[in-house]
């Protein structure tokens, strides 16, 4: 992606179609919420490729808006009206849920505006492509671990608890279905799911009810989940519960270097807004429509990755 589209602006810019690069594009991006370290990779690497466009003589405005009240669906329809009336070219939009948006984006795509999904797509295959990770295999992943980790302390059986974000997210929903799949057939009981709306405080409060159960094992589904997992752990002091999460922040690190957690499953955010802006100036600048669908990719992080490739400063 990254050769065609270098490959792309020297073929404009040799041609002397400079009409073309005077245009000035609008280039949003909209995501569940702003504060997430998640989106705020997103953006990072969003911002990179915009710079790269603009030193390549690309005329592009960016802005990154999202609900301040948390995973709100009206709230985050109210930031996609509001990049359409600011005559948004292409929008990267992180979805609440499958179907909560359709009908905004169907709208607005009929009337010109493009649609490019990064980490949660919606029910509607009007965008140009999803960036995204698979989230049921690193689901898998985060389950693989545990259980691996489980057995190798010599606990074949027992509780498990699982602090998801909500009912309609559904790359959580899918990270769900990989690790359960992982434990189907094992020793172990998984609870009914509780949910936090992806909040450390109230995710943290889920776990210690967990702990209270009497389990074994816990996951966190997202960032909040994680680090509201870890904290409850942290708060028990000496104990056997092994917990594992996902997605990469500094207190989430923190958190599995000191033992509170097993390992985390860490996204690749800043690929998803650095390909997605690359996606959007492919088709504002040569009018391609024809795009993959791109696999971001994750990767375990345990204390000694973290510690090897000094993550934490």
């Amino acid at each position: 992606m990254k050769k065609l589209f270098a490959l792309a602006l020297v073929l404009v810019l040799a041609l002397g179609c400079t009409a073309a690069l005077a245009e000035q594009y609008t280039i949003y991006l909209v995501t569940m919420d702003l504060e997430d370290m998640h989106w705020v990779s997103v953006n990072e690497g969003a911002e990179a490729a915009i710079a790269e466009a603009k030193e390549a003589g690309v005329d592009v405005r960016y802005v990154w808006v999202g609900p301040t009240v948390g995973k709100n669906d009206a709230a985050q329809i109210e930031c996609i009206n509001n990049a359409y009336a600011d005559n948004a070219n292409v929008i990267l939009l992180a979805s609440n849920g499958p179907e909560t948006e359709v009908e905004t984006i169907e709208r607005y795509d009929a009337d010109g505006v493009k649609f490019v999904y990064v980490d949660s797509p919606a029910n509607s295959d009007v965008a140009l492509c999803t960036l995204a990770t698979d989230n049921t295999e690193a689901g898998r992943m985060a389950g693989r671990t545990l259980l691996e980790a489980l057995e190798a302390a010599g606990i074949t059986e027992g509780k498990i608890g699982i602090v998801n974000i909500n009912t309609s997210t559904v790359s959580t929903q899918y990270r769900e279905n990989g690790f359960r799949e992982v434990f189907d057939g094992k020793g172990y009981e998984i609870l009914e799911t509780q949910y936090g709306e992806g909040d450390a405080a109230k995710s943290q409060e889920i776990a210690q009810n967990f702990i209270t159960e009497g389990v074994v094992g816990l996951f966190g589904c997202n960032e909040g989940a994680t680090v509201g997992v870890g904290n409850a752990i942290a708060a028990e002091g000496e104990t056997s519960i092994l917990g594992v999460g996902f997605d990469k922040s500094d207190a989430i690190l923190n958190l599995v270097v000191d033992g509170k957690l097993i390992a985390t499953t860490a996204q690749n955010p800043y690929n998803m807004g650095y390909e997605g802006v690359k996606v959007a100036i492919e088709y504002l600048t040569n009018g391609t429509t024809e795009f993959e669908d791109v696999d971001t990719g994750v990767t375990m992080l345990t204390a000694d990755v973290i510690k090897e490739q000094g993550m934490l400063k």
